[in-house]
Protein backbone atom coordinates (compact mmCIF):
# COMPACT_ATOMS: atom_id res chain seq x y z
CA UNK A 1 0.00 0.00 0.00
CA UNK A 2 2.85 2.37 0.86
CA UNK A 3 4.41 1.59 -2.50
CA UNK A 4 1.19 2.58 -4.29
CA UNK A 5 1.08 5.89 -2.42
CA UNK A 6 4.61 6.73 -3.53
CA UNK A 7 3.71 6.18 -7.17
CA UNK A 8 2.59 9.29 -9.06
CA UNK A 9 -1.17 9.77 -9.28
CA UNK A 10 -1.38 8.95 -12.97
CA UNK A 11 0.42 5.66 -12.46
CA UNK A 12 -1.54 4.78 -9.31
CA UNK A 13 -4.66 4.15 -11.38
CA UNK A 14 -2.77 1.76 -13.59
CA UNK A 15 -1.29 0.04 -10.55
CA UNK A 16 -4.76 -0.48 -9.01
CA UNK A 17 -6.02 -1.94 -12.26
CA UNK A 18 -3.08 -4.38 -12.43
CA UNK A 19 -3.65 -5.36 -8.78
CA UNK A 20 -7.33 -6.11 -9.41
CA UNK A 21 -6.45 -8.18 -12.46
CA UNK A 22 -4.04 -10.22 -10.38
CA UNK A 23 -6.57 -10.78 -7.59
CA UNK A 24 -9.49 -11.71 -9.89
CA UNK A 25 -8.29 -15.29 -10.66
CA UNK A 26 -7.74 -15.92 -6.95
CA UNK A 27 -11.26 -14.74 -6.09
CA UNK A 28 -12.76 -16.87 -8.85
CA UNK A 29 -10.80 -19.90 -7.72
CA UNK A 30 -12.05 -19.45 -4.17
CA UNK A 31 -15.67 -19.14 -5.26
CA UNK A 32 -15.39 -22.17 -7.54
CA UNK A 33 -13.91 -24.28 -4.78
CA UNK A 34 -16.70 -23.33 -2.40
CA UNK A 35 -19.30 -24.09 -5.07
CA UNK A 36 -17.79 -27.52 -5.70
CA UNK A 37 -17.83 -28.31 -2.01
CA UNK A 38 -21.51 -27.40 -1.82
CA UNK A 39 -22.35 -29.64 -4.77
CA UNK A 40 -20.17 -32.60 -3.91
CA UNK A 41 -22.93 -34.44 -2.03
CA UNK A 42 -26.72 -34.57 -2.43
CA UNK A 43 -29.82 -36.78 -2.27
CA UNK A 44 -32.04 -36.89 -5.35
CA UNK A 45 -35.69 -37.94 -5.36
CA UNK A 46 -38.76 -36.93 -7.42
CA UNK A 47 -40.54 -33.74 -6.37
CA UNK A 48 -44.07 -35.15 -6.80
CA UNK A 49 -45.71 -38.56 -7.09
CA UNK A 50 -49.32 -39.75 -7.15
CA UNK A 51 -50.75 -43.04 -5.87
CA UNK A 52 -54.17 -44.71 -5.66
CA UNK A 53 -55.77 -45.53 -2.31
CA UNK A 54 -55.33 -49.21 -1.34
CA UNK A 55 -52.63 -49.51 -4.02
CA UNK A 56 -48.84 -49.09 -3.74
CA UNK A 57 -46.24 -46.50 -4.72
CA UNK A 58 -42.46 -46.48 -5.20
CA UNK A 59 -40.32 -43.46 -4.30
CA UNK A 60 -36.92 -43.74 -6.04
CA UNK A 61 -33.85 -42.08 -4.55
CA UNK A 62 -30.14 -41.71 -5.33
CA UNK A 63 -27.18 -39.93 -3.70
CA UNK A 64 -23.52 -39.10 -4.26
CA UNK A 65 -20.62 -37.95 -2.08
CA UNK A 66 -16.84 -37.30 -2.25
CA UNK A 67 -15.64 -39.11 0.89
CA UNK A 68 -13.89 -42.44 1.29
CA UNK A 69 -15.96 -44.90 3.30
CA UNK A 70 -14.89 -47.16 6.11
CA UNK A 71 -14.98 -50.92 5.60
CA UNK A 72 -17.57 -51.66 8.30
CA UNK A 73 -21.17 -50.36 8.42
CA UNK A 74 -20.56 -47.85 5.70
CA UNK A 75 -24.08 -46.62 4.89
CA UNK A 76 -27.46 -46.16 6.54
CA UNK A 77 -30.72 -45.00 4.92
CA UNK A 78 -33.49 -43.27 6.86
CA UNK A 79 -36.82 -41.71 5.86
CA UNK A 80 -38.76 -38.84 7.40
CA UNK A 81 -42.25 -37.58 6.61
CA UNK A 82 -44.43 -34.44 6.80
CA UNK A 83 -41.66 -31.83 7.36
CA UNK A 84 -37.88 -31.58 6.94
CA UNK A 85 -37.27 -32.30 10.64
CA UNK A 86 -40.31 -34.58 10.97
CA UNK A 87 -40.59 -38.03 12.54
CA UNK A 88 -38.49 -40.89 11.22
CA UNK A 89 -40.66 -43.56 9.62
CA UNK A 90 -37.88 -45.92 8.50
CA UNK A 91 -34.33 -46.82 9.50
CA UNK A 92 -32.30 -49.45 7.68
CA UNK A 93 -29.98 -50.04 10.67
CA UNK A 94 -31.03 -50.76 13.34
CA UNK A 95 -34.25 -51.84 11.62
CA UNK A 96 -37.17 -49.56 12.43
CA UNK A 97 -40.62 -48.92 10.88
CA UNK A 98 -43.11 -46.38 12.20
CA UNK A 99 -46.27 -47.94 13.68
CA UNK A 100 -48.43 -46.13 11.11
CA UNK A 101 -46.61 -48.05 8.35
CA UNK A 102 -46.48 -51.44 10.05
CA UNK A 103 -46.00 -54.15 7.39
CA UNK A 104 -46.35 -51.50 4.67
CA UNK A 105 -42.79 -50.26 4.03
CA UNK A 106 -40.15 -52.04 1.93
CA UNK A 107 -36.73 -50.54 1.13
CA UNK A 108 -35.23 -52.00 -2.03
CA UNK A 109 -31.58 -51.07 -1.41
CA UNK A 110 -28.36 -52.77 -0.35
CA UNK A 111 -24.87 -51.51 0.38
CA UNK A 112 -22.83 -50.18 -1.34
CA UNK A 113 -25.47 -49.08 -3.86
CA UNK A 114 -26.09 -45.35 -4.14
CA UNK A 115 -29.68 -45.67 -5.37
CA UNK A 116 -32.80 -47.55 -4.39
CA UNK A 117 -36.57 -47.45 -3.96
CA UNK A 118 -38.86 -47.02 -0.94
CA UNK A 119 -42.13 -48.89 -1.54
CA UNK A 120 -45.30 -48.06 0.39
CA UNK A 121 -48.04 -50.71 0.33
CA UNK A 122 -51.81 -50.47 0.96
CA UNK A 123 -51.87 -46.68 0.58
CA UNK A 124 -54.12 -44.78 2.96
CA UNK A 125 -55.53 -41.27 2.80
CA UNK A 126 -53.31 -40.31 5.76
CA UNK A 127 -50.20 -41.21 3.74
CA UNK A 128 -50.62 -38.03 1.66
CA UNK A 129 -47.69 -35.85 2.72
CA UNK A 130 -43.99 -35.15 1.98
CA UNK A 131 -41.27 -37.82 2.33
CA UNK A 132 -37.56 -37.10 2.86
CA UNK A 133 -34.69 -39.54 2.29
CA UNK A 134 -31.71 -39.15 4.66
CA UNK A 135 -28.26 -40.71 4.21
CA UNK A 136 -25.72 -41.54 6.95
CA UNK A 137 -22.16 -42.48 6.02
CA UNK A 138 -19.21 -43.70 8.04
CA UNK A 139 -16.19 -42.16 6.31
CA UNK A 140 -12.50 -42.26 7.06
CA UNK A 141 -12.86 -38.65 8.26
CA UNK A 142 -15.90 -39.25 10.45
CA UNK A 143 -19.68 -39.54 10.18
CA UNK A 144 -21.47 -37.58 7.49
CA UNK A 145 -25.25 -37.23 7.06
CA UNK A 146 -27.56 -35.21 4.83
CA UNK A 147 -31.01 -35.48 3.28
CA UNK A 148 -33.17 -34.21 0.45
CA UNK A 149 -34.29 -30.62 0.98
CA UNK A 150 -37.56 -30.61 -0.97
CA UNK A 151 -38.50 -34.26 -0.48
CA UNK A 152 -41.29 -35.97 -2.45
CA UNK A 153 -44.87 -34.74 -2.19
CA UNK A 154 -47.12 -37.80 -2.35
CA UNK A 155 -50.74 -37.32 -3.44
CA UNK A 156 -53.32 -40.05 -2.77
CA UNK A 157 -56.40 -40.39 -5.00
CA UNK A 158 -59.44 -42.57 -4.40
CA UNK A 159 -59.97 -45.65 -6.56
CA UNK A 160 -62.91 -45.47 -8.99
CA UNK A 161 -65.52 -48.17 -8.27
CA UNK A 162 -66.56 -50.25 -11.30
CA UNK A 163 -69.18 -52.45 -9.57
CA UNK A 164 -71.93 -49.86 -9.12
CA UNK A 165 -74.28 -48.87 -11.95
CA UNK A 166 -75.96 -45.54 -12.43
CA UNK A 167 -79.78 -45.37 -12.06
CA UNK A 168 -80.20 -44.78 -15.80
CA UNK A 169 -78.24 -47.90 -16.62
CA UNK A 170 -80.19 -49.97 -14.09
CA UNK A 171 -83.53 -48.72 -15.45
CA UNK A 172 -82.43 -49.44 -18.98
CA UNK A 173 -81.38 -52.95 -18.02
CA UNK A 174 -84.71 -53.64 -16.32
CA UNK A 175 -86.65 -52.28 -19.31
CA UNK A 176 -84.60 -54.34 -21.73
CA UNK A 177 -85.11 -57.46 -19.66
CA UNK A 178 -88.86 -56.89 -19.72
CA UNK A 179 -88.84 -56.47 -23.47
CA UNK A 180 -86.79 -59.60 -23.97
CA UNK A 181 -89.24 -61.61 -21.86
CA UNK A 182 -92.27 -60.42 -23.80
CA UNK A 183 -90.62 -60.99 -27.15
CA UNK A 184 -89.95 -64.63 -26.37
CA UNK A 185 -93.58 -65.48 -25.45
CA UNK A 186 -97.18 -64.22 -25.87
CA UNK A 187 -98.62 -61.56 -23.63
CA UNK A 188 -100.10 -63.25 -20.50
CA UNK A 189 -103.33 -61.21 -20.68
CA UNK A 190 -103.91 -62.19 -24.32
CA UNK A 191 -103.30 -65.83 -23.47
CA UNK A 192 -105.86 -65.73 -20.67
CA UNK A 193 -108.42 -64.01 -22.93
CA UNK A 194 -107.94 -66.59 -25.67
CA UNK A 195 -108.36 -69.44 -23.19
CA UNK A 196 -111.57 -67.93 -21.81
CA UNK A 197 -113.05 -67.45 -25.28
CA UNK A 198 -112.14 -71.03 -26.14
CA UNK A 199 -113.95 -72.39 -23.07
CA UNK A 200 -117.07 -70.35 -23.81
CA UNK A 201 -117.18 -71.51 -27.43
CA UNK A 202 -116.65 -75.14 -26.45
CA UNK A 203 -119.40 -74.92 -23.84
CA UNK A 204 -121.80 -73.36 -26.34
CA UNK A 205 -121.06 -76.06 -28.89
CA UNK A 206 -121.82 -78.79 -26.33
CA UNK A 207 -124.93 -77.21 -24.83
CA UNK A 208 -126.65 -76.19 -28.06
CA UNK A 209 -127.45 -79.76 -29.33
CA UNK A 210 -128.71 -80.76 -25.88
CA UNK A 211 -131.05 -77.80 -25.75
CA UNK A 212 -132.33 -78.53 -29.28
CA UNK A 213 -132.94 -82.20 -28.34
CA UNK A 214 -134.83 -81.26 -25.17
CA UNK A 215 -137.05 -78.84 -27.09
CA UNK A 216 -137.79 -81.50 -29.68
CA UNK A 217 -138.75 -84.12 -27.04
CA UNK A 218 -140.94 -81.67 -25.24
CA UNK A 219 -142.71 -80.88 -28.51
CA UNK A 220 -143.34 -84.54 -29.25
CA UNK A 221 -144.80 -85.24 -25.78
CA UNK A 222 -147.21 -82.33 -25.96
CA UNK A 223 -150.87 -83.61 -25.59
CA UNK A 224 -152.93 -83.62 -28.69
CA UNK A 225 -155.68 -80.89 -28.89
Amino acid sequence: MALLLSIPEGNQIMAWILLLLLLAPCLQAGNSAGSNRERSFAVNQPTRLSGVQDGSIEIPFSFYFPWELTKIRQMRILWRWKVFHGEFIYNSSPPFIHKHFKNRLILNWTQPQTSGVLRILDLKEEDQTVYFCRVHLNTTKGTESWQSIEGTQLTITRAVSTTMKTPSLVTSAVTTAGLEDTEGQSNPSLVNLAATVGVVVATAVLITPVCVLMIFLCWEQRPAP
